[in-house]
């Protein structure tokens, strides 16, 4: 079943922002405090929709969306039923066919290719952006990281600290050392 068939062109470019949009904003409405992870999964969305949609447009070549039913389509003539010599022509008839067949696939690809890879091509851009995003990404988990260690440093210097000044506070009342508390 194909979930893709009425839709042209243009409607497949309009999904593939779609959704990049959508999975933006899902991670953004996920972490809130996190743009960079959305702005990463957005371009990853753009990337994987723009190459599936390419991938789709040449797995669908003979479909007439990608302009392939602008040209004529060859029909070759039928000579097996041609009188007298019709019986010797009718092998001719499986020939032309086929020649036939392969001349419309090559008009059918021609047709799709150029859509095809503008899809591609989208699909490399956003790999390009995705580079810098995600060097970005990686700066600002490097920064959380950096916070978060400090964050559990100066947290277990407290407990030492405490520590320290439960066994003073123990000492000092006559609690025996080894005794838990």
């Amino acid at each position: 079943m194909d979930i893709l068939a009425g839709i042209n062109s243009e409607w497949l470019k309009a999904l593939t922002w779609i959704a990049a949009l959508a999975c933006g904003v899902a991670v953004l409405l996920w972490r809130p405090r996190r743009p960079d992870l959305a702005a990463l999964a957005a371009v990853v969305a753009f990337l994987a929709a723009s190459t599936g949609a390419g991938i789709y447009v040449l797995n669908h070549l003979g479909d007439g969306r990608w302009g392939g039913d602008q040209e004529a389509r060859l029909e070759p003539p039928e000579l097996s039923g041609t009188p007298l010599v019709g019986e010797l022509l009718g092998p001719l008839d499986g020939t032309l066919n086929a020649m036939a067949d392969g001349v419309n696939d090559f008009v059918d690809f021609r047709a799709a290719l150029p859509v095809a890879l503008e899809y591609f091509a989208a699909a490399g851009w956003a790999l390009a952006l995705l580079v810098p995003v995600g060097g970005a990404v990686l700066a600002v988990n490097a920064a959380v990281s950096r916070r978060r260690n400090a964050q559990a440093a100066a947290a277990d210097s407290e407990l030492a600290d405490l520590r320290a000044e439960l066994e003073r506070v123990k000492r000092h009342v006559g609690y025996p050392a080894d005794d838990i508390i």
